[in-house]
């Protein structure tokens, strides 16, 4: 029997096997934009009663429905499987980074906003990743010790436990304790994911102790990975606290590790991390209620941006996957990108014009541009000037619970493994998430964004961020929980997957495995996946497009309520996914 080699596994898992599920199910004759299939039935999610758990990595799916099932609610369920992540899925599942997590208290009827997300630490300054020459270093900015903002998710964890979970903070790191001390069986995935990241793990003698067996030699798929420094790690938080982290033995070892790796992360900054609960950005379409993440996320402002603008059409006379319809959806994505490069950052250090940019006034202005024949270039295409008033590796989970609860998280390393520089002694991987901020005025970061002063690096301030947890509501219940990795795509695909469940009304697990387009004003491409019918990009190109064939695009795990039951489903572009209900 032939074996595969791990570049013939990573184009089996991440192209052949999701087209296999999408590619003959979504294929448009484009030229009469009629769907071959019935798109609210193509695909069947997972249903349950009482909860649900939707996360990219399988067991920390199951630590998730543990929780629920031992009388845990939402947020319980959500805080154990973040943990669980930090061993299971260590490329993006993390307590070295940060994030951005969206509750829905279904009694209170509220919807709430935590922002964890990674700080810039005291010393840092916004020349600070630039060389002799004025030229940005991008190697210093993406792979050094100084690429790291000071952890949130530990923070915001215990936060979101504290104020509105059922269960100790012992009960829920117990599950993560134990699969980073007794191990858990190497998948097919994280096999072949580590390998590919070795080469900047070896600049880590702590990364690979972890990652890699006696000698340097690679973990098979099946094989035990025990990660007995982050245990310690984590009992230590289970037995202290959250402040362990920032204050305790913990703190120490992180800024001492930091101070001899010429990294600026201090004791002060861990002590001073602060979590932030903002007002979350809060929407209307087609008679539902959406929220999602406000700034330092750009994606809640500019999902509503780009909901309010195609809520100027007619949007029945464009069917879905057609080329009319990735027309008018790519020249949307234009302008709200545009805008983001200018107007989107922290907004406690800037004056972020949240209600100017998600005003219906301003979406009206905004398609006046737009042309439904010909593609706008994007050299053509400027920011707004929106009413001044006084605003790819990730992973996204979804959970709700027996009384009606939500959440949406989604966090983050940044980059796969983040800088891959593991802090000695602890197991904890850290972040390279201060590439994220704009370190030069017209220089693309590392998703090819580019940013202004809104998003330049200020000692404590946030970087700039993609990630868009989501929450749909109707009558004031839990409709929707959804959210995806992918970087700069993360805002786009979002909003394209709430269009085929609020507006084209496809089931949850139609909606996500839907193929998918992409575009951030710059560079001038429109992304799509390789299950868009060559027919449709033909159209696209004669409208003007530059189309450009991608890998597949993001990993949505998402749940909908609906008629008293629970629905959810993960996405078949990345293997390892679970969707598990009771």
């Amino acid at each position: 029997m032939k074996i595969i080699n791990n570049k013939q596994m990573k184009f089996l898992f991440y192209t052949i096997i999701p087209l296999l599920c999408i590619a003959n199910t979504f294929t448009v004759r484009a030229a009469e934009k009629l769907p071959i299939i019935n798109y609210a039935q193509a695909f069947h999610p997972v249903i349950a009663k009482k909860g649900m758990v939707a996360s990219q990595e399988a067991i920390a799916s199951r630590v998730g429905l543990d929780i629920l099932k031992a009388g845990g609610n939402a947020v319980d369920a959500a805080v154990a499987v973040g943990f669980a992540m930090a061993v299971t899925l260590p490329r993006a599942g993390n307590i070295g980074g940060g994030g951005f997590m969206m509750i829905h208290l279904a009694k209170e009827k509220k919807i709430l906003a935590i922002d964890y997300r990674e700080m810039a630490p005291l010393k840092a300054h916004r020349d600070m990743f630039l060389d002799d020459s004025g030229k940005v270093d991008k190697s210093k900015a993406r792979f050094s010790y100084l690429a790291a903002g000071v952890p949130g998710t530990v923070a915001g964890m215990d936060y979101a436990l504290k104020n509105f979970g059922n269960l100790s903070w012992k009960q829920v790191l117990a599950p993560a304790i134990k699969l980073a001390e007794q191990g858990f069986p190497v998948s097919h995935d994280l096999a072949n994911s580590l390998v590919s990241r070795k080469k900047r793990f070896s600049r880590s003698p702590a990364a690979m102790k972890i990652f890699f067996k006696e000698g340097d030699r690679n973990y098979q798929a099946g094989e035990n990975l025990v990660q007995k420094d982050l245990a310690n790690t984590l009992k230590r938080l289970a037995k202290n606290g959250a402040s362990e982290f920032y204050q305790g033995e913990t703190a120490k070892m992180i800024a001492k590790d930091m101070q001899q790796h010429n990294g600026l992360i201090a004791l002060d900054d861990l002590k001073n991390y602060e979590v932030k609960v903002r007002e979350p950005i809060h929407g209307k379409f087609n008679g539902y209620d959406v929220y999602a993440m406000s700034p330092p996320s750009s994606g809640g402002v500019h999902v509503i941006q780009m909901l309010n603008m195609l809520s100027q059409y007619d949007l029945k006379k464009f069917a879905p996957n057609s080329a009319n319809y990735y027309h008018l959806l790519v020249e949307i994505m234009k302008r709200a990108y545009a805008d983001r490069s200018a107007h989107l950052g922290d907004p406690d250090f800037y004056q972020v014009p949240i209600e100017g940019l998600i005003a219906q006034d301003y979406a009206k202005s905004r398609v006046k541009e737009i042309s439904l024949a010909q593609a706008t270039p994007s050299e053509d295409v400027l920011p707004g000037r929106p009413k001044n008033y006084e605003s790819h590796e990730t992973t996204h989970y979804s959970v709700v619970d027996q009384w009606g609860n939500a959440v949406s998280n989604t966090y983050t390393l940044n980059f796969s493994y983040g800088s891959g520089h593991v802090v000695a002694g602890t197991g904890i991987l850290l972040n390279n998430e201060m590439d994220d901020f704009s370190s030069k005025k017209g220089v693309a970061n590392a998703y090819g964004l580019l940013g202004d002063k809104a998003n330049e690096i200020q000692a404590r301030k946030r970087p700039l961020s993609s990630m868009t947890p989501t929450i749909v509501l109707k009558d004031s219940k839990t409709h929707l929980v959804l959210g995806s990795p992918g970087g700069s795509t993360i805002i786009n695909i979002v909003l394209q997957n709430l269009l085929n469940v609020l507006l084209h009304e496809m089931n949850i697990a139609t909606a996500i495995a839907a193929p998918r387009i992409h575009h951030q004003w710059q560079p001038e491409t429109v992304f799509v996946e390789p299950s868009i019918s060559p027919d449709t990009r033909d159209l696209l190109i004669e409208k003007g497009h530059k189309i450009k064939q991608s890998r597949t695009m993001g990993s949505v795990h998402g749940i909908q309520m609906n008629d008293g039951f629970i629905y959810g489903y993960s996405d078949p572009r990345r293997p390892g996914a679970l969707t598990i209900g009771w």
